[in-house]
C-alpha cells in the first residue's frame, strides 16, 4: 500500500493531508491531516494534528540556523515516516494557485515548470510565491519523491472564449491577459461529489466557495462555464481583505493622486473587503458578534455581492438546478447562507431553516425544503484529495 501527501503551503502556514491510495485513480479520505502555523519569519511553528479523529498540538523546535519552513518539513517528514510504517510514500501533491496559459492539468515539477510558474507571481502575489517557495522546500525535504503541482486555474479550462476574453485588443489575450478563474480544486471536488449525490448536481450548478477568499462558479454537467474570479484572485466577490470587482477608473484615479503600484496592491489585497468596509475585522465571525452599523453593513454587502454575481452566472447557465455552499464561511455560516438563499428566492430557492441552522460543515447535507425548485447543499470541500488524485493521474501518464 502507498500514500500521497497533499500540501498547501502559504506565507505563514502549511496544511497537509495523508491519503492512502485505493486504486490507480483514487485515494481515500485523509487519515492524518493538520496544519503547521507560525512559519513567517519570527513566528513560532506549531503543529496541529488530526490523526483519525484524535487531535493534538505541539510546538516545533527551530535551531538558530534553520528556517521555520525547513524545521516544519523536517518534523512533518519524521511524522509521516512514523505513520506510514511499512507503507510507501508515492508523491507530494501541491496545491498551486495559478497555472496561467502554461498548464491546464496537473504536472510533475521540474526546473522548467518552476521557471514558468515564477512568471505568474504577479498575478497571485498573496499565494503563488509562497506556493513555489513551499515546493522548493519540499524538494529538499523529500528529494527522492515526485513533486506534483495541481492548479486552481485548471478546472476553468472549459470556459468559453466569451468568458475568457476582455474587451481589449486581441494581442493582450495572446499574451495571457485573460480570465482564468480560481478555487478550481475546490470546485472540482464539489461538482464531482454533488454530481454523484443528486441528478441536480449534474445539471446547472452554482457553487459558492466562501471564505477569506471567495468566488462563485457556474458548472453544467460538472464542467466550469463561468466564474466570478478572472485574471487575478481579486475579481468578483468582496472577500476578507480583497476588494473584489472594482471599476478600473478607480485605480487610474489613485495613480493620478500619486499612489504607487505597491500602495495600490496593498490596498486591494490586504486592506479592503470585509476589513476595509467594516474597519473592524476580516473575520466574518468577529463581525457577526459586533453590533455596530459598520459590521452589519460589511456583512450585508458581502451577501449582496454574492446576489449580484450569482445573477450573472445563473443567466449564463440559463437557470439553476442546484446551489452548493463550501469553504470556511460557506460551510459554517448559517446566517450568510440564509441571506444568499433569501436573495435567490425569486429563482425558486426555498431554504429549510432548521436544516440550515444545524449544517456545520461536518457532512454533505441538503438544506432546501421539499418544494424548493432549486436544491441547496452544504458540502465540505477537500482540495487535498483532488490534488492527491491528480498526482496519481500524472504518475500514470
Amino acid at each position: 500500500m502507498t500514500d500521497v501527501l497533499a500540501v498547501n503551503i502559504g506565507s505563514s502556514s502549511l496544511k497537509f493531508a495523508l491519503h492512502t491510495v485505493v486504486d490507480a485513480e483514487h485515494v481515500d479520505r485523509a487519515h492524518v491531516s493538520g496544519v503547521i502555523e507560525g512559519l513567517e519569519p519570527g513566528g513560532t511553528p506549531v503543529l496541529m494534528l488530526n490523526a483519525d479523529g484524535n487531535r493534538s498540538s505541539e510546538a516545533i523546535a527551530v535551531s538558530p540556523t534553520e528556517k521555520n519552513i525547513d524545521a516544519a518539513l523536517a518534523r512533518l517528514r519524521s511524522g509521516v515516516k512514523r505513520v506510514l510504517g511499512d507503507r510507501d510514500l508515492l508523491a507530494i501533491a501541491h496545491r498551486v494557485v495559478h497555472g496561467g496559459m502554461f498548464y491546464n492539468e496537473s504536472v510533475r515539477v521540474d526546473d522548467a515548470v518552476m521557471a514558468n510558474l515564477e512568471k505568474l507571481n504577479a498575478l497571485a502575489p498573496l499565494h503563488q510565491p509562497h506556493n513555489l517557495a513551499g515546493i522548493r522546500a519540499c524538494i529538499l525535504a523529500f528529494p527522492d519523491l515526485p513533486q506534483i503541482a495541481s492548479f486552481d486555474t485548471a478546472f476553468h479550462r472549459t470556459i468559453s472564449p466569451f468568458e475568457s476574453h476582455f474587451g481589449l485588443p486581441v494581442a493582450f489575450h495572446a499574451q495571457g491577459v485573460r480570465r482564468y478563474g480560481f478555487h478550481g480544486l475546490s470546485y472540482h471536488f464539489v461538482a464531482g461529489r454533488l454530481g454523484r449525490l443528486t441528478e441536480a448536481g449534474r445539471g446547472r450548478l452554482l457553487m459558492a466557495h466562501l471564505g477569506n477568499g471567495a468566488s462563485l462558479c457556474a458548472a453544467v454537467d460538472g464542467k466550469s462555464v463561468a466564474t466570478s474570479m478572472g485574471f487575478s484572485a481579486l475579481d468578483g466577490l468582496m472577500m476578507g481583505t480583497r476588494s473584489g470587482a472594482i471599476d478600473p477608473g478607480v485605480l487610474l484615479y489613485l495613480m493620478d493622486q500619486g499612489w504607487s503600484s505597491e500602495q495600490i496592491t496593498k490596498l486591494l489585497y490586504k486592506e479592503s473587503g470585509l476589513l476595509g468596509v467594516s474597519g473592524i475585522s476580516a473575520d466574518m465571525r468577529t463581525l457577526h458578534q459586533n453590533d455596530s452599523p459598520q459590521a452589519k453593513f460589511a456583512v450585508d454587502l458581502f451577501v449582496y455581492r454574492i446576489r449580484r454575481e450569482a445573477g450573472a452566472l445563473i443567466a449564463v447557465m440559463g437557470g439553476i438546478d442546484a446551489l452548493a455552499f463550501t469553504g470556511g464561511i460557506g460551510e459554517h455560516d448559517a446566517a450568510v447562507r440564509a441571506g444568499v438563499c433569501a436573495d435567490l428566492g425569486y429563482m425558486g430557492v426555498k431554504l429549510d431553516a432548521g436544516a440550515n441552522q444545524s449544517a456545520d460543515g461536518s457532512a454533505r447535507v441538503p438544506i432546501h425544503t421539499p418544494d424548493s425548485r432549486v436544491e441547496v447543499w452544504v458540502l465540505p470541500t477537500d482540495e487535498g484529495r483532488v490534488a492527491a488524485e491528480s498526482a496519481l493521474a500524472v504518475l500514470r501518464r
